[in-house]
């Protein structure tokens, strides 16, 4: 009879070892029973932590912010549409260490107020910039759900770094749309050199905040 104490259960070690499976299987494999057999308990053990999966994507996407953050310090001396930037590619950087990443962090409730600090420090930033709450908020959600929406895409087609869902074939692609000419070679533009779309696209976003808001 092993003699090994095992750590006791609780929401951070469901969740962290729900975060290590979930690059194996991906979301829709991610059951609480999956998860119950990798950590040696039943799987009714797990629901005195979690009503239902819904809570523990709510508890696994607070770590993941939790994860994101940690040592990285906001900089008092960014400009707003720094801060836009770095906000936003830290994001898409944490959301890409995950298989479904994007789908995990989409739609989630924190369960802790691990976001509120950098909430405030934000708009607080936005609206000495001359910005309303309003527009602050506008401005912030506006480039954040572009971000989730452009790695949620990114990872139909990229599930992991190095690895390709199958159907996407460039070449393959427009030789079906060969009668349609600009579809066709709308396929480089579309899946592939995700990081300078998401680049171009975020200053899409940024420069329509100036644009709207009249913001320099």
């Amino acid at each position: 009879m092993s003699t090994e104490k095992r750590a006791p259960l609780d929401r951070a070690r469901v969740a962290d070892t729900a975060l290590r499976l979930l690059n194996e299987v991906g979301l829709d494999g991610l059951t609480l029973r999956a998860i119950a057999r990798e950590l040696d308990v039943k799987a009714p053990a797990l629901y005195w932590h979690f009503k239902d999966k819904q809570a523990l994507l709510d508890e696994m996407a607070t770590e993941m912010y939790r994860r994101m953050t940690a040592g990285t310090p906001l900089d008092p001396a960014d400009t707003w549409q720094e801060r836009l930037l770095k906000a936003n590619r830290g994001l898409r950087a944490a959301l890409l260490g995950y298989r479904d990443g994007a789908k995990v962090f989409s739609g989630t409730r924190f369960t802790s107020l691990v976001h509120v600090e950098a909430m405030e420090d934000n708009l607080r930033l936005f609206t000495a910039a001359g910005f309303t709450l309003a527009e602050a908020v506008r401005a912030t959600s506006t480039t954040y759900f572009y971000t989730l929406g452009f790695v949620t895409e990114e990872q139909g087609v990229l599930p992991l770094p190095g690895e390709r869902r199958e159907g996407y074939d460039i070449a393959e692609r427009a030789r079906l749309m060969a009668d349609f000419p600009l579809s066709a070679a709308a396929g480089a533009e579309i899946f592939e050199d995700y990081d300078h779309h998401f680049e171009e696209g975020l200053a899409l976003a940024i420069a329509g905040v100036e644009t709207r808001y009249r913001r320099g």
